[in-house]
This record gives C-alpha cells, sequence and structure tokens, in this order.
C-alpha cells in the first residue's frame, strides 16, 4: 500500500497510518471554497506583509511589529528587513481546515509544511486504485509533483545550478517523503536534490552540494527547516550570507514575521480593521475574519482598569485579566492555548492545551506557562471549534479486516505560488477518531486525499 508506493527511499519513514479504502468525498461547493481560498490566502500574506513593513515605518503602531519581532535575535530580525527580500512571500501555501457543522475553520498557516511527498505519493496510489469509484481526485494523479515543480521554476532566477531540498535534523521525519518527492520530480525533467546541510559546500562563487559522484552548483534552496532551528544548522550561516549576495535563491523566504500564528490576532484586531479593509477589501476581510477563529496574544502586560480584553468572555463577563481564565469552568473553556511560532514547540501539534480536555490546576499552570514564555516565545489563546463527524472505512493490518471509524477530519490544501498564480494541488485529509481533541498525522489517524464525486452538485 502507501509503504511500496513510496518505496524505496520513503519506505524507511517512522510515519504510520490508517489506510483507508477510498479518497475523502468532498462536494463541488467545498470545492469551489477550497479553490477560492488559494488567492485569499496569498492576498493576506501580502497584507500582513505590507502591516509589519509599515509598523516598522512608523505607519502603524509600532506594537505590530513588536509582537511579530517578539523573541527573535536580532541578527535574524535584521536579515529579514533587507530591501532585497521587501516583497518576498512563502511560494506554498497551507491551511489546516477543520469542518464543522457550522462550516470551514481555518486553525492555522503553514509556509514551510510537511505532507507535500506524502500527499503527491498518495495521491498517485489512490488514482491507481480508483477505477471502480465516481471520484475525481483533487489535482489528479500528479497535481502535486507538478504544482511543486510549477512553484520551483518560478522561483529560478539567473543563477546557474540545481535546486537544493535543504532538510535540517529537526525536520529529519520528512526527509523520505522530499527525498521521493524529489526523485518524481527529476523523472520530469527538474534537476533537484533532497539534502542534509552537511552536503552544502561553500565557495566565493556561491553553493554547490558535493556528494558521492556529485559536485555541482545551487541556484535555489527550498528552506525545509524552521527559523527557530538556524543555530543547529551546520553552515546556516554561510548559507545565509550566500543568498545575502545574491549567488543563490531562497523560498520561502526568510522572513518570521510570516511565520506566527498571532497573526491571526491582528486580523481580528479592531483597532486593525480599517487597514485590513482597505487592503484586503471589505467583503475579503469579513470572509477571512469569519474562517480564521479569534485569536489573542498572551501578554503579561497588566490591563488597565477601565478596559477588558475585546471580545473575550467568560460566563457572559468582560475578561481584564489573563488570569480571569483560570476560574473558567469546563464548559466556558473552549479554548486552545499553544506557542504563536519560533520554537521547537509550535509544529507538530506540540505546545498545545485544550481547555475543555484537561484538569482545571493543568488549565491554570498553562496559562501561567504561556505568560512567562512570552519574552522568548509569545504563546496565543484562540478558540476552539469542534469538528463535524465523518464515517470513514479502513483496512486494519493487524487482522487483515476492515474497520468503520467515526472521527473528526482536518483538511489541508497545498497552495503552489507561481507569480500571480496560486494552484490548488491536492487535499490532504487527516481523520483522528472522534474522542481526539487535537487532529494530526497519528497512528490511529487515517490519512487521505481528497476528491469529489463526479456526480455531485
Amino acid at each position: 500500500m502507501p509503504e511500496q508506493a513510496l518505496a524505496p527511499d520513503a519506505a524507511t519513514s517512522t510515519t504510520t497510518w490508517r489506510i483507508a479504502v477510498s479518497p475523502f468525498s468532498l462536494t463541488h461547493d467545498q470545492l469551489d471554497f477550497f479553490h477560492q481560498l488559494g488567492p485569499q490566502l496569498l492576498a493576506f500574506y501580502r497584507a500582513l506583509n505590507r502591516l509589519y513593513a509599515d509598523s516598522l515605518r512608523g505607519l502603524q503602531p509600532s506594537w505590530i511589529a513588536g509582537y511579530l519581532d517578539q523573541g527573535k535575535p536580532e541578527g535574524l530580525l535584521t536579515y529579514s528587513r533587507m530591501k532585497r527580500f521587501r516583497d518576498q512571500l512563502p511560494a506554498v501555501i497551507r491551511p489546516d481546515i477543520i469542518p464543522t457543522q457550522d462550516g470551514m475553520v481555518i486553525t492555522e498557516l503553514d509556509s514551510v509544511p510537511g505532507g507535500i511527498g506524502i500527499t503527491a505519493c498518495l495521491s498517485a496510489l489512490y488514482a491507481e486504485i480508483d477505477a471502480g469509484e465516481n471520484l475525481t481526485l483533487v489535482g489528479g494523479s500528479e497535481g502535486m509533483v507538478r504544482g511543486f515543480a510549477d512553484m520551483i521554476k518560478s522561483q529560478l532566477t539567473q543563477q546557474h545550478g540545481c535546486v537544493a531540498i535543504l532538510i535540517s535534523d529537526e525536520a529529519k521525519d520528512y526527509r523520505p517523503e522530499m527525498t521521493w518527492l524529489a526523485a518524481r520530480l527529476r523523472a520530469i525533467g527538474l534537476d533537484i536534490y533532497c539534502v542534509e546541510p552537511r552536503d552544502i559546500r561553500f565557495t566565493e562563487e556561491g553553493l554547490r552540494i558535493t556528494g558521492e559522484e556529485m559536485d555541482q552548483p545551487v541556484a535555489l534552496i527550498y528552506r525545509f527547516y524552521e527559523l527557530f532551528d538556524l543555530l543547529n544548522i551546520p553552515k546556516s550561516e554561510l548559507v545565509q550570507y550566500a543568498i545575502k549576495k545574491g549567488r543563490v535563491a531562497v523560498t520561502p523566504p526568510y522572513k518570521p514575521a510570516l511565520e506566527e500564528k498571532l497573526a491571526f490576532a491582528l486580523l481580528h484586531h479592531p483597532v486593525l480593521r480599517p487597514f485590513w479593509e482597505q487592503v484586503l477589501g471589505r467583503d475579503m476581510f469579513l470572509h477571512l475574519a469569519t474562517l480564521m477563529p479569534r485569536t489573542w496574544i498572551l501578554d503579561p502586560a497588566p490591563i488597565p482598569p477601565s478596559a477588558t480584553i475585546p471580545g473575550l468572555a467568560i460566563g457572559g463577563r468582560g475578561v481584564m485579566s489573563w488570569h480571569d481564565l483560570a476560574s473558567a469552568t469546563q464548559k466556558e473553556r473552549h479554548l486552545v492555548i499553544k506557542p504563536s511560532g519560533f520554537s521547537e514547540l509550535a509544529w507538530g501539534s506540540r505546545g498545545v492545551s485544550v481547555g475543555h480536555d484537561m484538569p482545571q490546576h493543568e488549565w491554570t499552570s498553562a496559562i501561567d506557562n504561556a505568560l512567562a514564555s512570552f519574552p522568548r516565545t509569545p504563546y496565543i489563546l484562540q478558540e476552539f471549534h469542534k469538528g463535524r463527524l465523518y464515517e470513514l472505512d479502513y483496512f486494519d493490518p493487524v487482522n487483515g479486516e476492515m474497520n468503520r471509524m467515526s472521527g473528526r477530519a482536518r483538511l489541508s490544501p497545498y497552495y503552489f505560488v507561481s507569480g500571480e498564480k496560486v494552484e490548488l494541488a491536492g487535499i490532504l485529509a487527516t481523520v483522528c477518531p472522534a474522542d481526539k481533541k487535537v487532529i494530526h498525522g497519528m497512528k490511529d489517524a487515517v490519512m487521505v486525499p481528497c476528491a469529489v464525486t463526479r456526480d455531485a452538485h
């Protein structure tokens, strides 16, 4: 099954999941929603980039950049603000979306996402076994591979050389799938390799990949590492120097301000509403404000006695202090606390505390920890939205039988940006058992590409 499709490179992956009988089915209306969402999210990134720059220039309140820069080393901030990076945006956009009874909810955005190779592989696999199904895979069997290839080609500048998918040790679990993806890309004519930082050699002319029977210049680095991890990556300073001197291009850009979950809090901040409406347009702003749950930055700074936290209430009462949340009942704690970014706890569902799924003393500790962490890692508080239930059949390799699971889904569409074009290349559904509060790629989850029924309306 998936192990065979990923062989030989990705067969060594430690990631396991349950195997679905057929793709995850979407309606045509849902597919239309996903097609429209890509350009909207690119517009959001562009607006966020402008908001940050305007804050630095004094055209918007300085606290905006202050929040987005909180906990980052000064050297990285200076580097990220270089004029050559000013207009650069992520070229891969993956939101995590929870289908609820009331509609879709975007829990977060990721511009350095895993799962690209897995989704590409599963799409090819399920396309082969779809002969008797009345389904059309989103993106088709090769959508992820060709979408990634088009994105890479649009990022290549005048430099001569190959493309290096550079993966850190922190992200080593994703190395098998990206190695598989690189092999598929080479098969369609792209000169691209999945490498570790130690495989990169710095010269006065630029960067080179060196290894067994290989020594060639690098034109573009696809950055598959988080910026918080730079100090642990061999030769990271030499890579940054080569980028700074224009000897190699990189995507996504070194712009930590665009990788913070607290951007959702900025979207919902009442003072910033005129900015968002002006830049996005009123209709798109209202649409995104509906999709992105209300979010607050857990800033320990005192709140004046005459003020309350905008939009946050417990039991119908306004909240004047984050510590007021500690006394909330379990029913009032449909809230999530998680690190905003720039931390080893900010990805892979690590560092997440679900308020109504923990005892009161643990919830209180989570609040205290988040507030104490603010100087180095800001945390956010976000509304929890319960996913709707789905019934899925999956194969149990232990007993060789088919089982049925009732679960909640996370839908992860992959958008690849080429200039102004935003392409939906595929959607990965991760369905976890109904008792799980946080949906992620666990061994008990079903992971499967999405498709649309051909006769649906």
